[in-house]
């Protein structure tokens, strides 16, 4: 009942205007929280196994940001062209390099990681099945109605959590995990690449927005190697950060009446966990003030202005 209900309160916002003049509720500057919350488990044992720790992750990537004027320049251009404080999209990229993954010593390194998956020839699915044939099927029809790549990929990712996930469906076991886990990373689960950390099914949600605004070419989920290369090369990457976040913002306007753009904490703590949409139409629906950051967030909140300093 919950997830129905959920998912009303997203089909009545999005047929609502895009854009709401007055009448937001402004989210504070600054953490709810007085402590930092606790740090997931498996980003403290993948610290722990490259001999590292968080303060050490923290001040690389912040190094290798107030090293590089010509990748902040960038960042600032991107956050123009999406209308967002650059300072969400520096947080974003601290925040992924704190406790996911660590930063390399310079950008080239990263255009050159995003090369050596240039020429590789892989596919999205699952078992015998490629993504394209799985979304055909009759469960996804009532997706079809949308144009708009973010809402298509959001209705079939909910199709997937209410009728595929652990559950067999034609004969076939699907695994209880993530859409984007099971059909979007062909290498291993939970891989996510570049400045931004970016997984795939994130960059097909985006497609539309980042074609729109930075004009790049829609991505094609039958074209895995592509959409790769769209969220490896560190220039097209930013464009996909700056969308996840600006869409952020935008849930949290359209349907929840707050205005989360004065906040970095909480636009990073989106960008670390996802699913905006649901989780503005789930604190619109519970009485909450104000959304609260989590560890990643929080980070990104105690660390402001030292972050503000790069730009």
């Amino acid at each position: 009942m919950r997830r129905f209900i959920l998912a009303v309160l997203m089909i009545v916002a999005w047929s609502a205007p895009a854009a709401l003049a007055g009448g937001l509720s402004v989210v504070p500057p600054g953490n709810r929280n007085a402590e930092q919350p606790k740090v997931p488990g498996a980003s403290v044992r993948r610290t722990k196994a490259g001999r590292t720790t968080f303060d050490d992750k923290y001040e690389k990537i912040r190094d290798l940001l107030a090293s590089d004027k010509t990748l902040i320049g960038k960042i600032k251009q991107t956050a123009r062209q999406y209308d967002i404080d650059p300072i969400h999209m520096i947080g974003a990229i601290v925040g992924e390099h704190t406790y996911n993954v660590d930063a390399y010593d310079r950008l080239q390194s990263y255009y050159v990681k995003a090369a050596a998956y240039a020429g590789d020839n892989f596919r999205f699915g699952y078992k015998n099945e490629n993504i394209g044939d799985f979304v055909a099927r009759p469960e996804f029809s009532k997706c079809s109605g949308f144009n708009d790549s973010y809402r298509l990929w959001t209705c079939r990712e909910g199709v997937w959590d209410r009728v595929f996930r652990g559950n067999t469906v034609g004969g076939v076991g699907y695994p209880d995990n993530r859409f984007s886990a099971v059909f979007f990373q062909p290498f291993f689960a939970g891989q996510t690449f570049g400045l931004g950390q970016i997984n795939p099914l994130t960059a097909l949600m985006q497609s539309d927005m980042v074609a729109r605004r930075s004009g790049y070419p829609k991505l094609d989920p039958s074209d895995a190697s592509d959409v790769y290369k769209a969220i490896m090369d560190p220039d097209k990457s930013l464009a996909y950060i700056a969308a996840v976040i600006r869409r952020s913002i935008d849930d949290y306007a359209e349907i929840a009446g707050m205005d989360i753009s004065r906040n970095p904490g909480i636009t990073a703590t989106l960008y670390n966990i996802g699913n905006s949409a649901q989780r503005a139409s789930a604190l619109a629906s519970s009485g909450r003030s104000w959304p609260e950051e989590n560890y990643y967030g929080w980070l990104i909140n105690d660390k402001l202005n030292e972050l503000k300093s790069l730009l």
